[in-house]
Formats: structure tokens, sequence, C-alpha cells
């Protein structure tokens, strides 16, 4: 941050000495410095709030869950404040009903006096700041965006909505701040662009949560920006959203998409989003292979075939027919059929095959001990002896054993009877296509109903810790209540205060939870209270039902290009969703091309046409003045090299169909080597692409092609061989 009271926050380059005039910038130079201040005096106060909640003693429980995100708290909250200076102030309105600036910031912050010195992007009274335009000006009169450059002000634009602000000599921008920040170059990361949020995509990110928004729009129309602004402005503005409501899922395509968009929430302050891609949200999908047999694919990328999934775990929860003889060291009793099935009956309606199982095996004990009649021994004593009866805990295992979700799963593709069982449905062929010689050789095809299998059957480990942990607290409580017998006895005492550690209270606290075996809950798991998936076109019918299990409220937002559907998309979004399941769906559309210049577009148009005639192709906003390259694969290495050495700054790609690096590349981190597939939502300031023809055919081929085409923002190149 500029030293205050010696150092201009205003660092423009000589060619701008004019927007240098006193006149223009005295005013922000003053609300800077008081900026700076409060700055200054809230880092101070977070730290020390900080220091003393790690300075407070342990405690169990919920005092320590609490003490330990007031901690997460205040630490993103400085982490923040760290990370950003005087550059946390996006830019200044002024309305037509005073002369005094409203500026608007990352965060709120408030001066020593109470005044409002920024306000939160997110907040209503900052929305004519993107929202307003010469159409409707929401009662502005004149707002100024500033770009930021290590810290300091390096360039600002002024708009005039009125006349009177025309005239009185504003810094007025001859191009938009946005259309100017459009060529600049690209970096491993998306820039941040909070400043220069256009209308059309400040409507969509305030609009409301409830039912699933669709954000359809074309190559370079933000729709990403969109994206991850909405989930920081929800978190903000929706209760329904907020900590300990269920928070937001940020699904991705592909792990170099998450790499790119990684560092755009935390600058927003947000660092509660979970963000996956739907391989990430099942262990077994970091490993899993792509399936290559279109027929298998197909088939499995029908929500049908989950149905297999509820007879498929029944199978394995059939009471036995038998009656089985249960010894214990005092006494023996019999479980009939009708004891069996009872127990069986016990098992509650939606708990999983596992968690039923411990109801199960509770509800046998229960009748075991009724069955043994009066004995001199405690019943705790008994019910001990029984769970531990190898007998009984092998006819239990059999009748209804722990299940994993891919002992399921797997066994469904490599036993054909047990498909056939389990999906009537399917043709005879369609059973032998769906058969493989490694039930666990996992694809990512195969997810969705690994996904199925996981809710219906649970985690079997969760359940194995649970055990543990129940059988490591009783084994305390058993050893405290000796304790306490102990010291009771000893105590001599007129007023027998120790007896307190009988009550309820103190037996729970001298419980060391620190000996319990710990749960390893599933952060994406869910339920979350709002789901936002990016390049939502490729998503199957299977895919989606991952997501809506995840949601069970349908609050969605869903980002996406018909057009970019690498296997087509012949429904409306509406039509496809409601098929799946949505019931409330409402549509946005982009259709300004911020980033792809008018030359790329010129060429890329007629390749997606002629696949998908009612294509929603974007209007691209600018012109690189440089047109498309068309050579041969030998010039590849001398026009990288070439843009390289002309360029300090940004990132080039080539994209090919293999997407395999290459040995003169091997020296920088300036140049990807991207298929089609891996590039979608990212941008480049080259891109380069080889024997494009071998892409594919068809609506796939099409795509591909003209995805890889619109990556560009400044330059692109396409060689055969």
């Amino acid at each position: 941050m500029p030293s205050l009271g010696t150092t201009s926050a205003f660092h423009l380059p000589e060619r701008l000495t004019a927007k240098n005039d006193p006149a223009l910038i005295g005013a922000d130079e003053e609300h800077f410095a008081a900026i700076g201040e409060s700055l200054a005096r809230t880092t101070a106060q977070l730290q020390t709030q900080l220091e003393g909640e790690r300075r407070k003693p342990a405690h169990p429980g919920q005092q320590a869950l609490e003490r330990d995100l007031e901690v997460h708290r205040l630490s993103s909250r400085l982490r923040l404040l760290r990370r950003f200076g005087l550059d946390m102030c996006l830019g200044r309105m002024v309305y037509a009903d005073t002369d005094e600036p409203v500026y608007i910031g990352r965060f709120g912050l408030t001066g020593d006096d109470g005044r409002q010195l920024l306000v939160d992007w997110r907040a209503p009274a900052a929305e004519p700041f993107f929202a307003a335009t010469h159409a409707q000006p929401m009662g502005l009169v004149s707002r100024r965006r500033y770009r930021w450059t290590n810290r300091r002000v390096s360039d600002y634009w002024d708009e005039a909505f009125t006349a009177d602000a025309l005239a009185s000599g504003a810094a007025l921008d001859d191009e938009s701040a946005f259309i100017a920040s459009l060529g600049s170059s690209r970096s491993p990361r998306m820039r941040d662009v909070l400043s220069t949020i256009q209308s059309d995509q400040d409507a969509i990110i305030r609009a409301g949560s409830r039912g699933a928004l669709v954000v359809d729009g074309g190559p370079g129309t933000g729709k990403t920006v969109v994206a991850l602004h909405r989930a920081a402005y929800l978190l903000y503005a929706d209760p329904r959203l907020q900590a300990g409501r269920g928070g937001v899922l940020f699904v991705g395509p592909h792990q170099p998409y998450l790499a790119y968009v990684d560092d755009v929430l935390p600058s927003l302050g947000e660092e509660g989003v979970q963000i996956c891609t739907l391989r990430e949200l099942l262990p077994q999908g970091a490993d899993a292979g792509v399936e290559h047999d279109s027929r298998v694919a197909a088939l499995k990328a029908s929500a049908a075939l989950e149905a297999a999934v509820e007879p498929a775990v029944a199978l394995y929860e059939e009471p036995p027919a038998q009656a089985l003889l249960v010894e214990t060291p005092w006494a023996e009793a019999w479980l009939t059929p009708e004891d069996w099935a009872d127990a069986f009956s016990a098992a509650e309606a939606g708990a999983t095959h596992n968690d039923a199982r411990d109801q199960v095996w509770e509800e046998l004990l229960d009748i075991l001990l009724a069955g043994h009649g009066e004995l001199d021994v405690s019943p705790t004593q008994l019910r001990r002896q029984l769970a531990r009866n190898e007998t009984l805990g092998r006819a239990f295992a059999k009748a209804w054993p722990l299940l994993s979700p891919e002992v399921v799963v797997a066994d469904l593709f490599t036993v054909p009877a047990y498909l056939r069982r389990c999906a009537p449905w399917l043709t005879a062929d369609e059973v032998t296509t769906l058969q493989r010689e490694d039930g666990r050789a996992w694809t990512t095809s195969d997810l969705p109903l690994l996904d199925a299998a996981r809710l219906r059957v649970g985690d079997p480990e969760q359940n194995r810790v649970r055990r543990r942990r129940e059988v490591t607290l009783a084994e305390q409580r058993e050893q405290m209540d000796r304790v306490v017998d102990e010291i009771i006895a000893a105590d001599d005492s007129e007023l027998g205060e120790v007896r307190m550690l009988r009550g309820a209270d103190a037996q729970h606290s001298l419980v060391d939870e620190a000996l319990l075996p710990a749960l390893d809950p599933d952060a994406l798991a869910g339920p979350f209270a709002h789901v936002i998936v990016d390049e939502a076109q490729e998503l199957t019918d299977a895919e989606w039902q991952m997501l809506l299990r995840r949601c069970p409220s349908r609050s969605f937002t869903i980002v996406g290009d018909r057009a970019q559907a690498r296997h087509g998309f012949s429904e409306s979004w509406t039509e496809r969703l409601e098929r799946i399941g949505f019931r409330d769906v409402h549509m946005a559309s982009l259709t300004v091309n911020y980033r792809t210049p008018e030359e790329v577009m010129a060429e890329a148009e007629p390749v997606i046409r002629a696949a998908i005639p009612d294509a929603n192709v974007p209007t691209s906003v600018r012109s690189s003045g440089v047109g498309v390259h068309h050579g041969s694969v030998a010039e590849l290495g001398g026009i990288v090299a070439q843009w390289l050495a002309a360029h300090e700054e940004g990132i080039a790609c080539v994209i090919s169909p293999e997407g395999r690096p290459v040995e003169w590349a091997a020296g920088t981190d300036r140049v990807r080597m991207l298929t089609p597939e891996t590039a979608k939502g990212l941008e480049f300031d080259l891109v380069v692409l080889i024997d494009p023809d071998r892409f594919g055919d068809g609506i796939t081929g099409a795509v591909d092609r003209y995805v890889a085409m619109t990556r560009a923002t400044q330059r692109l190149a396409i060689l055969t061989s």
C-alpha cells in the first residue's frame, strides 16, 4: 500500500498526464487516504482478536467448534485485507441528487467516524455501479472504474450519464474499461474482472436462487465469470445458503479449468465454496478411465440403470428361513424365522443398507434378551456377550452383510444373471454388452451408478469407525463408572459433593473424545443449498442425478452452451432439465462475445453453423486487426517461438487431437499443450490448432473445432500436416 501522505495512490503513465489533474483525482486521493487509515486500524483489531481467540483455553465439543470457526473467520478476513490494499476499491459512482461519490469495494469498510468508506460490491446499494447503462442510468450522473497495478491506480475511466456530467471535464472513457482490458495478456489463472462486470452479466449474478437458473451463452460471453461471481454473491445475499445451511458446490469440467479459476473466489473473500469436477465427487473418479465403447457409454448415460441398485441391494437383505440356536454361558435361546423377519423389519425407511444393518442388529439383540427370561446376570453383561457370539455374528453377516458400493456395481457388471434379475428391462444383448472381465475397472461412465449405490448402501468404513467409536465410548464410560465408584466410596465428607460425578454432564466431561476414532465426513456428499455447474451441456442424464442427489432443493445455476455439446443437444434447456427432474426452470442468455476477436469468430461461426444451424453464436465487440493464419505443421515451432519473443507476458496453447507436449516447449511455462476437450472453458492469447480435421466427424468434430478456435483472445493459427 502506498505510504499515506507521501505517495500518491495514482501512478499513471506519461501518456495519461491529463488524467493526473488534481481537479480529477484530488477527491479520490483524500478518500483513499481514509481507506488506508481504516484498513490499518481494522487489520490491527482483527489481529488482536485472532490472537485472543488462539490464546483461549481448549474446550471440548461445541465450544471447541465455535472457537475454531471464529479463528477461521478472523483468519480469512485478515488474509483478504492483507491480499489487497487500496486496490480493494473498484470504483465510484455519483448520484444526481448528491455530489458525494459512493465508492464500491470488494467488501464493506467503515471509517472511524462511522462513515461508509466502501460499499460491498454485493450489497443492493452497489448494484448501479455494475447495472447502470445510458438507456437506464439508475439515477447515476457518472461512474468511474479504476485499473490497479502493484496497488496503485495505473488508469481509470469515467462514464457520463447526463449532459452536465459530460461537460464537467471528466476523463471520459473512449472505449470502456472493460473493452480496454480484453486485449491484455492472459496468465495461468483467470484475471480479476470484478471491476468490469457488465450490466447483462450483473443481472444474472444478482438473480434469485430459487429453482434452476440456466445461463446460456456462446464462447467469450463471460459465463464462467458470471458463475463464479454468482457463487460469492449468493453466499452474501441469500440467508438460505449461508454457513451451517449447506453452502455452495461449484462443479467444473476438468482439472485445468479448476486450476485456472482457483483464485477467483478467494479474491472475492469466499473460501467456503466446494469446487470440484464430477470425477472428484467419488473416490473412484481419481483413477477412472474413459469408456471407449460407445454402446456401453450410451447405456450408462441413461439414469434408468440406477433403478437396478435397489433390487441389487435388496438381495443382500433377506432374513434366514431357518431357526438359529444362540448359546451363552447362562442360557440358550432360539431365533426363529419370524424373529429374523421381525428384526429385519426394524430397519428405518430411507436408512442406508449399512446404517439399517446396525438397527437390525440391535433389534436382534433385543429379541434375544427378551427370550432369555430371568437370569442372574445384568442385561448389559448379557447383551455384551450376545454381541460377541460368533455363531450369531456369522449368521447375521451372511443374512445382512456389510456392503460397499463397489461390490454391488462390480457384481452387476460381472454376473449376467444378477444384472438380468435387477434390470429386467435390459435386452439380452444389452446385458452382454455391459459385462466386463474386471468389475472394478472403473470408467467415468460408472461414476453415476457408483454414486447411486453409495447413497443406497452407505460407506462401510464409516460404519466400522462408528462402531469402534461406540465400543471405545462404552469402555471409557465403564472405566469411569468404576473410578467414580471408588472415589465415592472413599469420600468421608458430610456434604458428599463428589456424588455430583454421577451426573450426566460430569460423566460426559470425563470422556476423552481425543481417544475416539475420528469420523471423516465426505465434504462433497452434500446436501448443498445451491449447486453451480459450468459447461453443463456435457452432462448425461445419469451425471445430472449425481448432482440432484446433492441438492434436494433443486436450487441450481446451470451454465452452458448447447452449441458446445460434444455429443449434441437436440432439446431445449427447459425440455432437458424438466425431463431429468427440474420443475422450476428460468432462462437467461448472454449474447455478447467479450473475448474472441471478430477475425476469429468470422472463421469459427461457419464451422459450428454447418453442424448446428441454430447455434447461439455471440457477437464480438472488438477486433484484433490480425487475421487467422493458415499454414503447415512445420511452422509450429517458429510461430510459437516468434510469439514468445514478441510478448513478455501471456499464454499460448497448442491444441491437437493428442494434446501431447513437444520437446521444444519444455523450457517454458507459457505454452500449454491440450486437446479440444481439456481446453474447454479456458482462454489463451495465442491458439494454434494442429490438424483440426482430425478432431472428429459430425457434431463432435465440429464442436471440438469451434471450441478450440474460440479459445483465442488475440491470435489464431490453423496448421495442417
